[in-house]
C-alpha cells in the first residue's frame, strides 16, 4: 500500500442473498486510493451502488471479498468491536438527518464522541466550543436542536464528526434535507475544514452541481466506477487568490481538468 494513502480498497465486492437464487451483485470489483488530505465526491444514481460503497468506507459494513486498508490498518480480517473502535477513532459520520439527540445542547451533542473516546470533561469541552467556532455557531451552543435550524443542525453534526480529529470525513448526501442556498453553504463549511484543518473528505451525492466543488468526482454506476475526474476547475472556484498560488506551486491541482481510469488518485 502506498503509504500517501488514506483509503486503499483493491477488487472490492459485496454480494446479498449469497448463495441462493436470488443473489445480487451490488458492488462490483471496485479499485478505490483516496490520499491523504484529498477532497473528493462520489456520484451515482439510485441503485448504483453508492451507499453499499459508503457503508463499506465507513466500516458500517464488510465487502464479500476484496481488501481494504485505511489509514494504514487492514480491515478485512477485524472482530466487530474492533471496526466499532475504529469507526470512533478513524472516520467522522456526516448524515442526510443529522442525527442529533434531541435532549442534548449543541455542546453536549459535540461532546458525546469525546466522552465515550475516554476524553476528561475539560479537554472535551474546550475542544466542543473550538469545533462549535470553526462551524461558525460558537453563538448557539446552549441551543437544543429544537431551536436551530436545518443548516445550524447540519454545523453542529459536522462539529461533531470533527470531535476526535478522525482520519476521514465521510459526509453521505449532507445537504439533501437542506435547501439549494443552504446546502451551498454547507459544502463551503466542508472547503474551510478541508482547508483549515487538513482533512480528508469523502463526500457522497446525486448532486452534480455540488460534487463540481470538489477535486475529484468519482462517477459510479451498476456497482462499478465508470468514470474519475480531476476537477481542478471547480476546485479552484473556492480557493482564495492566496490559496491557489500556493496550491498550483505545489501541484495540488493542476491547470486542466483531466479523466483518468483506474482507481487511483489525481493529485
Amino acid at each position: 500500500m502506498n503509504k500517501d494513502h488514506i483509503i486503499d480498497m483493491k477488487n472490492i465486492v459485496k454480494n446479498f442473498f449469497i448463495d441462493t437464487p436470488n443473489e445480487v451483485h451490488i458492488i462490483k470489483n471496485i479499485d478505490l486510493r483516496v490520499k491523504k488530505g484529498e477532497f473528493v465526491s462520489i456520484i451515482g444514481a439510485s441503485g448504483s451502488g453508492k451507499s453499499t460503497l459508503m457503508n463499506i468506507i465507513g466500516a458500517l459494513d464488510r465487502p464479500t471479498s476484496g481488501t481494504y486498508t485505511l489509514d494504514g490498518i487492514p480491515l478485512e480480517d477485524m472482530t466487530d468491536n474492533a471496526l466499532s473502535d475504529v469507526r470512533n477513532k478513524k472516520i467522522g459520520f456526516v448524515f442526510q438527518t443529522f442525527n442529533l439527540i434531541p435532549r442534548n445542547s449543541a455542546l453536549k451533542n459535540v461532546e458525546l464522541p469525546m466522552l465515550y473516546a475516554g476524553m476528561d470533561k475539560k479537554s472535551r469541552l474546550e475542544r466542543a466550543r473550538y469545533l462549535l467556532d470553526l462551524v461558525g455557531i460558537g453563538d448557539r451552543i446552549n441551543f437544543m436542536p429544537n431551536e436551530l435550524s436545518g443548516g445550524q443542525k447540519q454545523r453542529v453534526a459536522i462539529a461533531r464528526a470533527l470531535a476526535n480529529n478522525p482520519a476521514i470525513i465521510l459526509a453521505d448526501e449532507p445537504t439533501g434535507a437542506l435547501d439549494s442556498q443552504t446546502g451551498h453553504l454547507v459544502v463551503d463549511l466542508f472547503h474551510k475544514i478541508h482547508k483549515q484543518e487538513g482533512k480528508t473528505i469523502v463526500l457522497i451525492t446525486h448532486n452534480k452541481e455540488l460534487a463540481s466543488e470538489t477535486q475529484r468526482i468519482i462517477t459510479l454506476k451498476d456497482g462499478m466506477i465508470v468514470t474519475q475526474k480531476c476537477n481542478s476547475a471547480g476546485f479552484k472556484r473556492y480557493l482564495n487568490n492566496a490559496d491557489k498560488q500556493s496550491a498550483e506551486a505545489s501541484g495540488l491541482v493542476s491547470e486542466s481538468d483531466m479523466e483518468i481510469e483506474g482507481g487511483d488518485t489525481c493529485l
